[in-house]
């Protein structure tokens, strides 16, 4: 069941994605090819357990009883090594163009615009698939000081957000997208 339920969440989210990705011109194939690596199995099967499984079963309190850190420690690192593939393998997601140069410095590169647009639809339709609202510029806003972007991709960002509210997907909202499953 628990896998059902997560196919379920990613034929919405991926459907809004094409919704919005068609408002912000994201390029048909980078929607039609949005996150097809959660589909391989180093990415399913962390994610479903993650989100549907025995950890989604357990309360917050529960997982920081120190009985429970072994199991909740394995989720954990199972579901980071997933994310951390999804992100080098989807380089619509701005953690894709951070660079960790050998030195030890921290160099952001500026993402290409065909990019941009796929990642601005990826969190409008997260937020519509997780909370019902498309409200990707108030999380964004709430979020703009974590998101490390190059500066002409943060403008380009907050002109396609403002863009996509103003062609009708209204990108403000009371319900908040979470940045759980872009």
């Amino acid at each position: 069941m628990k896998h059902l339920k997560y196919l379920r969440y990613m034929a919405r989210h991926k459907w809004f994605v094409l919704v919005a990705g068609l408002k912000t011109g994201a390029p048909l194939w980078r929607l039609l090819i949005h996150d097809w690596s959660k589909f391989l199995p180093c990415e399913w099967f962390p994610y479903v357990e993650y989100f549907y499984g025995e950890k989604a079963r357990l309360q917050k309190e529960e997982w920081d009883d120190s009985r429970y850190w072994p199991l909740a420690q394995k989720y954990y690192d199972a579901f980071d090594r997933a994310w951390l593939h999804h992100q080098h393998a989807s380089p619509h997601h701005w953690q894709h163009w951070i660079l960790q140069e050998d030195s030890g410095a921290v160099k952001i590169l500026e993402m290409p615009l065909p990019l941009v647009r796929e990642m601005v639809a990826d969190w409008m339709g997260a937020g519509r698939a997780i909370t019902g609202q498309w409200g990707a510029r108030d999380w964004y806003a709430k979020n703009e000081s974590q998101i490390q972007l190059h500066p002409s991709t943060k403008a380009l960002v907050k002109l396609l957000l403002l863009s996509a509210h103003d062609s009708g997907l209204k990108t403000q909202g009371p319900a908040q997208a979470s940045g759980l499953a872009t």
